[in-house]
């Protein structure tokens, strides 16, 4: 694998245009089964019931999270390589090369944060199969080593991004940004959920915590871009994934119940849990992102206000419309924190006041999708005429 910088990279251009996206995309296609196999996993939770952990909506999302790991570790040692033998690694791979254990490893950014994620994730896998071996079956996602490996796999999403951002002006860098974000929005419907476990009174944390990486992952988008239309491949790429899960989940799940021999339960209802949890208004909070991003560029003014702004708006949108996707979908409202809307029917107060935390909660995700959005675009190497 060659990871180091052309000679006419000197000159601001690049004669590999293609460079680093085989590894790029073994790293997406690792978080994207991960992403499957939760869909899959949570949909047999709700449809046949409570699982061991050799399962294989399991073995799917531990199957992805070892793509991603390995992928991470090839691209790693071959920075080593090629740093040892003193020749320049592309930062235009993953990021600059940092020194790891003394400069014994050379590790791109992107992937070393993808690695550690992935590295974490075995860790909290292990704790998992004991986990099942003290309790047995599995019922609920609040789980600690499941809340573990859900945010280690999210820092793996993370590094992802990272890799893919690194690559900016490569024809491939823009779609695998888009999509490694939208995975990660996808992924963090059931992260977020976990929330729950942590109380908050009246206030429901899942919702808040929805509306946080909803504007978070949206802004991140138009700041990759830093034009029009960033956001809205974002909510794009959602809306895919969402599709296809649509079909998928109920479809594997009954598949492989009838290949076990075990029963659907009475009340199914053929809806994809995880997939109607998704927030649907995804597209209009993009539009007013790009909108407010727009037009503070087109003015030549800081955007950290306008992304509060539309943080803010995004916020109160995600939340206010999760309800009532949740009554249209699954035919009642949001139960438990469930969809990030949270349980709405805990009184008026506790409306408001859920509200008015996600309201603040999109505010801080879009000032700081700003300010992440600069960082992530400090990852691509500095090229003549930018």
């Amino acid at each position: 694998m060659d990871l180091t910088a052309p000679a006419a990279q000197a000159a601001g251009t690049s004669t590999t245009p293609q460079k680093g996206l085989t590894a790029a995309g073994f790293l997406l296609g690792g978080t994207l089964l991960s992403l499957a196999g939760l869909v899959w996993d949570i949909q047999w939770h709700y449809d046949v019931g409570p699982d061991t952990f050799f399962t294989l909506p399991h073995l799917l999302l531990y199957a992805g999270s070892a793509v991603a790991g390995v992928a991470s570790l090839v691209v790693v040692l071959a920075a080593t390589a090629a740093d040892r033998a003193g020749r320049p690694v592309d930062p235009a791979v993953g990021g600059v090369a940092v020194g790891v254990f003394g400069r014994t490893f050379a590790a791109p950014l992107g992937y070393l944060v993808a690695g550690v994620g992935a590295a974490l994730f075995l860790v909290y896998g292990l704790w998992d199969q004991w986990w099942h071996g003290l309790y047995g079956f599995d019922a609920v996602l609040e789980s600690p080593p499941h809340m573990g490996f859900l945010l280690s796999i999210t820092l793996t999403m993370t590094g992802a991004v990272m890799v893919s951002s690194a690559a900016r002006g490569r024809g491939w860098s823009a779609p695998v940004t888009f999509a490694g974000l939208a995975v990660l929005l996808g992924f963090s419907t059931a992260t977020t959920n976990g929330l729950s476990a942590l109380g908050g009174g009246v206030v429901e944390l899942p919702a808040a915590g929805m509306a946080f990486m909803s504007v978070l992952t949206v802004v991140l988008g138009a700041q990759a871009l830093d034009r029009w239309g960033g956001a809205l491949a974002v909510a794009g790429a959602l809306a895919a994934f969402q599709a296809f899960f649509w079909w998928f989940a109920p479809w594997a799940t009954r598949l492989y119940a009838d290949s076990l021999g075990l029963p659907m339960r009475d009340y199914v209802t053929g809806v994809p849990v995880m997939p109607a949890m998704m927030p649907l208004c995804l597209v209009l909070v993009a539009g007013v992102v790009e909108l407010l991003l727009a037009r503070a560029r087109r003015r030549g003014r800081p955007l950290g206000r306008s992304g509060l702004i539309a943080g803010a708006i995004g916020g109160l949108a995600v939340t206010v419309t999760a309800p009532l996707q949740a009554v249209l979908l699954l035919g009642a409202p949001a139960d438990g924190g469930q969809g990030g809307g949270g349980d709405m029917g805990g009184g008026t107060l506790a409306l408001i006041l859920t509200v008015v935390c996600a309201g603040a909660a999109g505010a801080a995700a879009g000032f700081l999708g700003v300010r992440f959005g600069d960082m992530l675009r400090q990852l691509a190497p500095a090229r003549e005429g930018r």
